[in-house]
């Protein structure tokens, strides 16, 4: 296969990320790994797609590192059109350049869903992430998994929201990830709601909701792969994400520590509620944020951290994912007539 990966800039990857632990799976698995940046594509007068890729081009590497350090080596970048690859990962993540190049939000589906529409297939499916560019898209999944919200930019009403979940809420933008921007509300300390409320409305819509005193204990991250939690030699790639500051963020971006966790029934269960609008929606690879018995997140973009799902479950995950995506590759040309969003997870 000749896959291709999306993120928001070659050089700014950093070689543990899962992108680069997926690329190097699949090069040792026989296939060709490409990167491009969101800002790499071109679409041609006659109508033809390509992108200005990079591909390490030793044939094995001994570490992240170096098959990275050579992915971006400025003189291994070439121009190739779209159409020669099997697959296509789209593997940035919006929220990273809102600010510093707000043009990039909308690139990575725009383009995607081009590429789809050439027959290449598009993971996760670009027309269904057009609608999840914001926290909005969560509130299509059921009532019983998600903590009570309000989604709004008025102040009176925030307000009545806290004070109706007894004056304790988190507040955070509706656009954004990687704990950006999340605030712990607890009247009892903290003076200063309304300025917090104007703060995150200066960028848009203000997201309000429940306290989960389990948060206290971190978060669990847990991949799901075609609506199915994702297995290896019968471990789950899963960990739990604590923070042991005041911070109540526990993503790694924000200083999260990643340790073991066991998936229980109860966790099991609630993948088998939003699995029915994963599949229906061609979420290939996403990652599920979950707290006590509640969704917090659904990471449909980019999903981060296999590293630590495989350290700590001495397991690992990534080739289980390219070869799924060598099977989706292998119906493609027996079933061309099957659409790209039923593909991705069928």
């Amino acid at each position: 296969m000749k896959i291709g990966f999306v993120v928001n800039d070659i050089a700014t990857e950093d070689p543990r990320y899962t992108t680069n632990r997926l690329a190097m799976a699949a090069k040792e698995m026989g296939h060709e790994a490409w990167f491009m940046g969101i800002g790499d594509f071109s679409y041609e007068p006659d109508g033809s797609l390509s992108a200005k890729a990079s591909m390490g081009h030793a044939k094995t590497y001994r570490s992240l590192q170096r098959h990275l350090q050579d992915v971006q080596k400025p003189d291994v970048q070439e121009l190739i059109g779209l159409e020669e690859f099997d697959v296509v990962m789209l593997r940035n993540d919006p929220a990273d350049d809102a600010e510093s190049a707000p043009w990039a939000n909308n690139a990575g589906v725009a383009f995607g869903q081009l590429i789809a529409s050439s027959g290449v297939l598009v993971v996760n499916d670009p027309t269904t992430l057009a609608s999840a560019l914001s926290k909005a898209y969560f509130q299509h999944f059921p009532e019983v998994v998600r903590p009570r919200t309000l989604i709004s930019r008025d102040e009176a009403q925030i307000n009545d929201f806290i004070k109706d979940l007894g004056g304790r809420a988190v507040l955070k933008p509706l656009q954004g990830s990687g704990g950006s921007g999340v605030f712990l509300i607890d009247r009892k300390e903290g003076p200063n709601l309304n300025q917090i409320i104007e703060a995150i409305c200066r960028d848009g819509y203000v997201v309000a909701q429940e306290y989960l005193p389990e948060a206290k204990k971190g978060d669990i991250r847990l991949f799901v792969m075609n609506g199915q939690p994702l297995q290896a030699d019968g471990a789950y790639a899963a960990f739990r994400r604590t923070n042991n500051s005041d911070d109540i963020r526990s993503n790694m971006s924000a200083g999260g520590k990643a340790v073991k966790v066991a998936i229980t029934d109860d966790i099991l269960e609630m993948v088998e509620v939003v699995r029915p609008k994963l599949v229906a929606d061609g979420m290939f690879l996403v990652g599920l944020d979950i707290v006590g018995d509640k969704l917090m997140e659904i990471n449909v973009f980019s999903p981060g951290g296999l590293g630590s799902a495989k350290e700590l479950n001495e397991v690992d995950f990534a080739p289980v994912i390219i070869g799924e995506l060598e099977r989706k590759v292998s119906i493609r040309k027996h079933y061309r007539e099957i659409d790209n969003t039923t593909l991705a997870t069928s």
